[in-house]
């Protein structure tokens, strides 16, 4: 049995619960703290998180008498614990003798005492600490009846620019490069004279006068998100060392740039997630989707925990407005049916004090008797209903490419045709009309597999090395169907150009020459025309094509590329390539995709369901789970199932179709046939 299969059964399926700072707060909350958290339903806290300074208040000096007392609260309560190592936030007295540890800003200043993960992931001292609090942790409760799984430290992402960073850095490159010849090579240091003649003479991307040699700065991105994950891995050997079946995890950010999570992800008993969608964003539903099927997707389809969310407000922008009735539950299941194991927040008890002191809270300030504390109850017994989904996971045959080396080649250096890209905002361009359409989606790095799809969407690939270009030419030249968009293939791994001209690592498969890169101008705006007469709009990038196999599906119909190819087909091998070269007004690119997913083969069960109904389905060999969630606040849904099954969060028998009121849902239980 794996791992998170002795979780899954520990705490009877799903996890639920929050972060639990107990250190904050008088001994005589504590049973009142555990007797509302049976209330709710809580069957998991994360615990620990911030403790280290509460955990050794002076140097060698351990407290953990307070520790052991809730501990054993916490199981006579039957309550697990997802105990986490502290290192994310160092005790003040680390930083006053070794002031070291603090991480340099990439502007030369240190970064200071008084917030969170105020350390350099490659200072020697501070692995040495961590290791230290981490091994005593693992000593003493590696076997304590409450321990589930083991939290490592907390949402990292420091970067520092420091004299410990620098010669990590070097030490990096070295393996990588192995010889100073590869490494002027690769960094292409003859431009601008930058030749390197010793190792010593390389130094950490601090802020320059002017501009900076790209791949020294997409190199320095690499070696942080490496030196991060050392700092988990030296952790998570040391509790494994000790306990081998308790699963280990860290827990990753939505869209976050700073750590390539395709490489952490391995090295995680689960995918581990903390999201914030913004309230007050009516779309932000969307972006959580998409960060759910990439969380599901990184350790290839497994199911994953949602380790933090908010009940309601939080207090990290200008303006934080609630979650209003039903949106939490919403969030909550809409989480659970893209394959989550877990529904968690940060945190249980509101903090009186502290920055985020008005952040809401399973328990939030206004006590049980509130609103919040009434939804996250009967939230609480909704999920135990769910149990049955755990450990099922979901089907696609659609991927898109999200991958962190295009991420920081497209937006981590300056000196591209144009400078504004956002690579988050591209790969959500095509993903919401997939979302829209009730299609399930995977996410795929350069190198993950690609059997069994039939549609690979590329969102500007800008950045993209030898190996996953071959895959993506295997994958059209088998059969499959690949929807890319412009300025793609452009640049190797090394950030070179590749040579031969544009779109360089992409011309045989599109079927196509790039002459130019041809960025709009401010308010520029070009007329295009399909080949079946559809008319469109497009802005902001164009690129001047020459059609070699390829053939135009729609041409520029005014402007100086006028008659030229705006969006191109090809037929490669058994395959089918669509490539769009410019940027089409939002309605015209999401009919496009969608036809072209259609004309693959690949269909919605759902088909016909308005958009703001989320419609996904995970499941096993036995049984599907079919979620329906009316993210609608005002009209309500009819939904054709297709056939009988239970509600999983009323016990009511469905056949035929199911209706949603407004913010309403269902999970419906249907056998296999």
């Amino acid at each position: 049995m794996s791992r998170m299969e002795n979780f899954r059964r520990r705490v009877g399926g799903l996890a639920f619960g929050g972060d639990y700072n107990p250190e904050q707060w008088d001994r005589e909350v504590w049973r009142e703290d555990v007797r509302l958290m049976r209330e709710a339903g809580v069957n998991t806290v994360s615990l620990g998180v911030f403790a280290w300074a509460s955990l050794e208040p002076e140097p060698g000096t351990y407290e953990f008498g307070w520790m052991d007392e809730i501990m054993d609260l916490l199981h006579e309560n039957g309550i697990s614990v997802n105990l986490a190592t502290p290192t994310a936030a160092p005790p003040v007295w680390l930083t006053h003798l070794h002031p070291e540890v603090f991480p340099i800003r990439e502007d030369g200043h240190p970064f200071g005492f008084g917030n969170r993960l105020h350390y350099d992931p490659s200072s020697p001292i501070y692995r040495e600490y961590a290791a230290r609090i981490t091994t005593k942790l693992a000593e003493r409760y590696s076997f304590h009846p409450a321990l589930a799984m083991w939290h490592i430290s907390n949402e990292y992402g420091p970067t520092s620019y420091g004299p410990a960073a620098a010669a990590a850095f070097r030490t990096w490159l070295q393996r990588r490069y192995g010889t100073l010849d590869r490494l002027n090579e690769a960094w292409t240091t003859r431009f601008w004279g930058q030749i390197y003649t010793d190792w010593e003479q390389i130094d950490v991307p601090h802020i320059p006068r002017t501009w900076m040699n790209p791949t020294r700065r997409l190199d320095f991105k690499r070696f942080t998100s490496d030196a991060l994950l050392e700092c988990y891995l030296a952790e998570r050997d040391i509790v494994r060392s000790f306990r081998d079946d308790v699963p280990v995890m860290t827990n990753f950010m939505r869209f976050f740039r700073h750590a390539d999570y395709w490489k952490w992800a391995p090295e995680e008993d689960a995918a581990a997630l903390d999201i914030y969608p913004n309230p007050a964003d009516p779309d932000s539903h969307v972006s959580a989707a998409f960060n759910y099927d990439l969380f599901r997707s990184l350790k290839g389809g497994q199911p994953w925990m949602l380790m933090e969310q908010s009940s309601s407000a939080v207090s990290q922008w200008a303006l934080n407005v609630v979650k209003e009735p039903g949106r939490m539950r919403l969030g909550s299941l809409q989480a659970l049916s893209r394959a989550a194991d877990s529904v968690m927040f940060f945190q249980w008890r509101a903090s009186r004090g502290g920055q985020e002191r008005f952040h809401s809270a399973m328990l939030p300030h206004s006590g049980p008797d509130s609103r919040t504390f009434r939804e996250i109850t009967d939230l609480g017994r909704e999920v135990r209903r769910l149990a049955p989904v755990a450990g099922t996971t979901s089907r696609s045959e659609i991927a898109i490419v999200f991958d962190w080396d295009g991420w920081w080649g497209l937006e981590e250096v300056f000196g591209l045709p144009r400078s504004d890209f956002s690579y988050t905002d591209t790969v959500m361009r095509h993903y919401t009309p997939l979302w829209e359409r009730h299609h399930a989606v995977d996410v795929v790095g350069h190198h993950s597999p690609l059997d069994g799809y039939k549609v690979l969407i590329v969102p500007n690939a800008y950045l993209i090395d030898d190996a996953a270009v071959a895959r993506i030419h295997e994958f059209a030249r088998n059969g499959g169907t690949v929807i890319m968009s412009f300025f793609s293939g452009v640049v190797d791994a090394d950030n070179r150009v590749r040579p031969d001209g544009y779109p360089g690592a992409f011309r045989e498969l599109i079927g196509a020459k790039i002459d130019e890169y041809w960025p709009a101008r401010p308010h520029e705006e070009f007329a295009v025309t399909f080949a079946d007469g559809r008319r469109a709009t497009a802005t902001w990038w164009r690129d001047d094509l020459h059609l070699e196999t390829g053939k135009a599906l729609a041409t520029y119909a005014d402007g100086l590329l006028e008659g030229r190819a705006a969006v191109v087909e090809n037929q490669y091998g058994d395959g089918r390539v669509v490539y769009f070269a410019t940027l089409l007004d939002q309605e015209s690119f999401d009919a496009t995709v969608a036809q072209v997913v259609a004309e693959a083969g690949v269909r919605s069960r759902f088909e016909g369901v308005p958009a703001h109904v989320e419609c996904t389905v995970r499941g096993d060999d036995a049984h599907e789970y079919v979620f329906l969630l009316n993210h609608s606040a005002e009209a309500g849904a009819s939904v054709p199932l297709g056939g009988e099954g239970t509600d999983l969060l009323t016990g009511a028998a469905v056949a035929g179709e199911v209706r949603l009121a407004p913010l309403g849902a269902a999970v419906v239980q249907v056998a296999r046939a």
